[in-house]
Order: C-alpha cells, then sequence, then structure tokens
C-alpha cells in the first residue's frame, strides 16, 4: 500500500463535505473556497486529494466564467494532485472524477476558444461519494435516520430525500 492508499481509510474533512455539496450544485468558486480551507488545515497527504477537487472545481469555474486558458491551464494542475489516488478513496469516487473532468476537458478543447460559449454544462458531471453522516432534524433537533434515499425524522416526521442534497448514499 502506497502512502496515498494508507490516506484513503479515515473520515472526509468537514469543509471538504462541504465542498463536495456545493460542487454537485455547480457552485464552483464557493466549493474551492471551502475545499481550500479543508486544504489548508489537513495536515496528511489527503490535502493533495482535496487540492485536486479543487482544481476542477476552478477549471468548471473558468469555463463558466468563458476563460478558455485559465480552464486549460488549471485542468492541467488538478491531473498532477489527482493522478495517483485510488479510485475511490474516503468514499470519493476519484476515478469517475478524473474521467468527468477529461471528457469535460475535451469537449472544451473541441469548441475551441471561439465556441466556449456553446460549452454545455451537462459536462460538469456531479462528485459521487459515500460517507456516513448524522442528520439533525431542523423542526425539532432529534436524530435523523437516512433509509435508502430518504432521511427521516422519527420524533417529528421531518422528511426529505438525497435529491434535496445532491448527495449519494450506498
Amino acid at each position: 500500500m502506497n502512502v496515498k492508499e494508507s490516506e484513503c481509510n479515515g473520515e472526509l474533512h468537514p469543509k471538504a463535505l462541504e465542498g463536495l455539496w456545493l460542487f454537485n450544485q455547480r457552485k464552483f468558486f464557493e466549493a474551492h473556497e471551502e475545499l481550500e480551507t479543508a486544504w489548508r488545515e489537513e495536515t496528511g497527504e489527503i490535502r493533495n486529494l482535496y487540492r485536486g477537487i479543487l482544481q476542477v472545481a476552478v477549471t468548471y469555474l473558468h469555463i463558466t466564467r468563458r476563460n478558455y486558458d485559465g480552464a486549460i491551464k488549471v485542468y492541467g494542475r488538478s491531473q498532477k494532485w489527482l493522478k495517483d489516488w485510488a479510485e475511490i478513496c474516503r468514499g470519493i469516487q476519484v476515478e469517475r472524477l478524473r474521467v468527468d473532468a477529461k471528457l469535460a476537458l475535451q469537449e472544451l478543447e473541441r469548441l475551441g476558444k471561439e465556441n466556449i460559449a456553446q460549452f454545455d454544462v451537462a459536462f460538469f458531471k456531479p462528485i459521487q461519494w459515500s460517507e456516513s453522516r448524522i442528520w439533525i432534524c431542523d423542526k425539532c433537533g432529534n436524530e435523523m435516520y437516512a433509509k435508502n434515499c430518504k432521511i427521516s425524522c422519527p420524533n417529528c416526521g421531518n422528511r426529505f430525500d438525497c435529491s434535496d442534497l445532491n448527495i449519494y448514499f450506498d
């Protein structure tokens, strides 16, 4: 097991969780900010996985702002930080992210600088991850539980599903 594989055991930093959620909401600037906080606060090698993900967020931000050269440059940086991680690390589908980012970049290159406005944001795929998380009901303060894609409060009946959060459960 290499160092990066050994770093894949453990919990995600809370700011990384928030960054992933924001990324999936296509709030790439905000995702970058949260992931950067996780990157700065972590001491282990896992911080570089967060750095790679935040660089993908910045790549996508550049695309939405029609900054072709910036997107190309930052994508290259992101791959430096993402390349040696396991397919799944701390529940994050890292390989899926690498593939999705590469497909987005290929579409950007196909369009070229002059046609960046035609970029289809459907190429911005959500990051998939699994995690264990405790949900607290915002109505009564009781602990909620997750089953399939439903999160329910056994005390007051408050309920929502994972599509409200744009996260994925295994």
